[in-house]
């Protein structure tokens, strides 16, 4: 059965058609959650919201709980999660309003932490194909038959923030090739792998970063229009991707996403320390079981 959590920011919880709604605090042992949960159903489908920052945008993209969050996804049944992120956009053919399904990171962000993993429980996880694709095909499906402007795969760069880019550092990012730049999709992408969990971006472009030479220009009105419209976008995207979802999903997940620690646990299992593994229970409890 396919349990849709959904990551975004203030306002995309108002969802039109969202039944049996209800706000309820998820525990877990890497912490608090960025807030309550938000639980519900759409034509069906159940769906669980995080709100990434917390009502009211209470955390910067460093301190945000990405463990926590993944965790408690995890612990109350979840098996995709789409994640709306408005980002910067780093080609000119990539303007304000555009969409990217994105299926490629780069993590530049230090200050977080990675990894559910570590001493007394050590665990590498591939990160070759860091979305489902699957899931990416869905949403991609959705976004043009609703006529909205939207590139299938992109890379994303991850920086640490919360101040933005330098010229220069937007500069090199773009000889990297990336298309768009955020702050808050890493470590998210990361822990979703680790937790097995089916996991795909869509990032929201809302400005394009300082490099293009219309930047200056650009006024804070302007910004908050594009987010307001992405929002109002991202909000009709989920009710014609929830449905979907419900109809379309294969056991095992084609992308391998329900299996990424499959061969990823490292420490032998006389060595594992108690503590660890009671902590990953509901990420690893699949292989740690068997």
């Amino acid at each position: 059965m396919t349990v849709l959590g959904i990551m975004g920011g203030s306002g995309l919880y108002e969802i039109a058609g969202l039944k049996n709604a209800a706000w309820k605090r998820i525990h877990s042992p890497f912490g608090e959650t960025s807030d309550e949960f938000l639980f519900g159903e759409l034509d069906g489908q159940q769906l669980v919201f995080v709100p990434r920052h917390g009502r009211g945008h209470r955390h910067s993209p460093t301190s945000i709980n990405y463990r926590a969050n993944i965790d408690a996804l995890k612990r109350v049944g979840v098996t995709d999660v789409l994640s709306l992120s408005a980002c910067g956009s780093l080609k000119e053919n990539l303007p304000p309003g555009h969409f990217v399904i994105v299926d490629q990171f780069i993590d530049r962000t230090f200050a977080r932490e990675k990894s559910f993993f570590g001493d007394g429980l050590v665990a590498h996880v591939s990160m070759a194909h860091p979305t489902c694709n699957r899931l990416a095909h869905a949403v991609h499906d959705c976004a043009r038959a609703a006529g909205y402007p939207v590139q299938m795969g992109g890379t994303y760069l991850a920086m640490e923030g919360p101040q933005f880019s330098s010229l220069a550092e937007s500069q090199l990012y773009r000889s990297w090739g990336c298309d768009v730049i955020g702050m808050t999709n890493m470590p998210e992408a990361k822990l979703a792998r680790e937790a097995e969990i089916c996991y795909v971006t869509v990032a929201m472009v809302t400005d394009f970063d300082c490099w293009h030479p219309d930047h200056d220009h650009v006024q804070v009105t302007d910004i908050v229009r594009v987010l307001h419209d992405n929002a109002e976008r991202a909000k009709a995207l989920v009710t014609m991707v929830a449905p979907k979802l419900k109809a379309s999903r294969p056991a095992p997940c084609p992308s391998g996403c329900d299996r990424a620690l499959e061969f990823a646990l490292i420490t032998q299992p006389q060595a594992r320390a108690p503590a660890m593994v009671k902590k990953l229970e509901a990420v690893a409890g699949r292989v740690l079981k068997g």
